[in-house]
């Protein structure tokens, strides 16, 4: 057990919804990868010539995948969209084998977690670990929209192995869970039928839906507010366009999205037809045992 945050737990107050008073809830929408937690599942991309395969962190992906095969560093190379074979099967659920099963392998994903939390919390706690824990810690209704294509039940795995070694108080109060490239989930739940959406925009499908289902579980509420913190640009613009329609059709309602930063963050309030900047700030050290709560949303 990680004895740091044991400590938060014990000593932090719990807090209601801001607007708890009026009936309204606070629900937290949430990238996983270099947003909550750095894990160092490998992107693999490929020689066009040799087919030699050269590996990417999801950090370099972010930079660099829109000039793989036209530009930079990486012009002379291609990505492999096969899910079994290609640059993104470490992001997927593997077929395991009877023997793999025997000798209880796991998924990269619950490995590549379990790895993290032999490390130092500094080196696998990104950006958005403080509001993580602070909305499972408050039991905010909490959505994981993840670029992975791993099981839903996997990404719950891999979360409750953060429970168990004591970095969290307890699992989220799940909404939902979007592993966007899963083929299921894209086909049966986004509406990708012939699989041509991209990762921004089947993260948008994934927020419209979970807004709905949050309006369902929880009631229609003016008061109700809504936030989705992403690190990657693109996606982040693609997420502000979505709330702005949505913003339309609750206009009641609250929007935000938390754009993080390796150590600080942008939230924007978003409106009907503009976005609005309600603060920026540093992001406290998520390695720290500071009880101060997020002033979020």
């Amino acid at each position: 057990m990680n004895q740091a945050q044991l400590d938060l737990g014990l000593h932090r107050p719990k807090e209601n919804d801001r607007n708890h008073h009026l009936g309204g809830r606070s629900f937290y929408f949430f990238d996983f990868d270099d947003n909550v937690a750095y894990l160092t599942t490998p992107i693999v991309i490929f020689n066009k010539k040799t087919g030699a395969e050269r590996t990417l962190s999801s950090g370099e992906w972010a930079r660099y995948h829109t000039s793989i095969g036209k530009s930079g560093p990486f012009k002379n190379y291609t990505v492999d969209y096969n899910d079994e074979t290609g640059s993104f099967r470490y992001f997927r659920d593997q077929k395991h084998t009877f023997i793999d099963r025997m000798v209880r392998r796991k998924q990269t994903f619950l490995s590549d977690i379990e790895k993290a939390l032999g490390q130092a919390d500094y080196s696998w706690k990104a950006p958005s670990w403080n509001c993580f824990y602070h909305a499972t810690f408050n039991n905010r209704p909490t959505s994981v929209i993840t670029a992975r294509g791993h099981h839903k039940e996997t990404i719950k795995e891999g979360i409750d192995l953060i429970v168990r070694n004591g970095h969290l108080p307890h699992n989220p109060n799940y909404l939902s869970i979007y592993p966007v490239t899963n083929p299921v989930v894209r086909v049966s739940e986004l509406g990708d039928p012939d699989l041509t959406l991209s990762v921004a925009d089947l993260k948008r499908s994934a927020i419209s839906q979970s807004v709905e289902k949050a309006l369902e579980m929880y009631g229609q509420n003016p008061n109700h507010r809504f936030g989705m913190s992403d690190d990657d640009p693109r996606n982040v613009e693609l997420i502000t366009e979505e709330m702005k329609v949505l913003k339309k059709k609750y206009p009641d309602m609250a929007f935000f999205v938390i754009q993080t930063f390796e150590d600080s963050y942008v939230k924007t309030e978003v409106l009907e037809t503009k976005t609005k900047n309600s603060s920026k700030g540093r992001l406290p050290n998520p390695a720290t045992t500071s009880t101060e709560q997020l002033p979020l949303f």
